[in-house]
């Protein structure tokens, strides 16, 4: 589980939106997100992109909790009311995973356990390690020739 806590940690857009990963492991994974004024759109609800944002990063903790790369190539996202309270929390949970696809679902709540969205999302499975470093330029690691 330490390479899947070491690549969350290095996602810096998340840092930038205030997500943290809460638990992980094999399958599953729980992020939390604090509400914050820039997370707002015009009308001064949540925004659609930072709900979907916290879904998208438990989504990749989930798939990527086998210690094996995961990229996603299809998800979408139901908005289902606006949130109430302070955060937002996503459990993302694996529905099905195969040696090259994993399906997985994510709840997307907020602190009166209201849901706010379901996230589905389905990933190719790589068969290489997640990487351990990335460059610090932000390019994505280049896999071995």
């Amino acid at each position: 589980m330490h390479a899947i806590t070491d690549l969350m940690e290095r996602d810096l857009f998340a840092k930038h939106l205030g997500i943290s990963l809460v638990e992980v492991r094999p399958g599953y994974a729980k992020a939390t997100m604090q509400i914050r004024r820039e997370h707002l759109n015009g009308f001064r609800m949540m925004h659609g992109g930072a709900i979907f944002a916290l879904a998208d990063f438990a989504f990749a903790a989930a798939v990527n909790s086998h210690g094996t790369l995961a990229v996603a190539i299809s998800v979408s996202i139901s908005y289902l009311r606006p949130p109430a309270g302070a955060a937002l929390h996503a459990e993302a949970s694996e529905i099905h995973r195969s040696r090259t696809l994993a399906s997985c679902t994510v709840r997307v709540t907020d602190d009166e356990q209201h849901l706010v969205g379901i996230f589905q999302g389905v990933a190719y499975r790589k068969a290489e390690p997640i990487p351990t470093a990335c460059p610090e330029d932000g390019a994505p690691p280049k896999p071995d020739a």
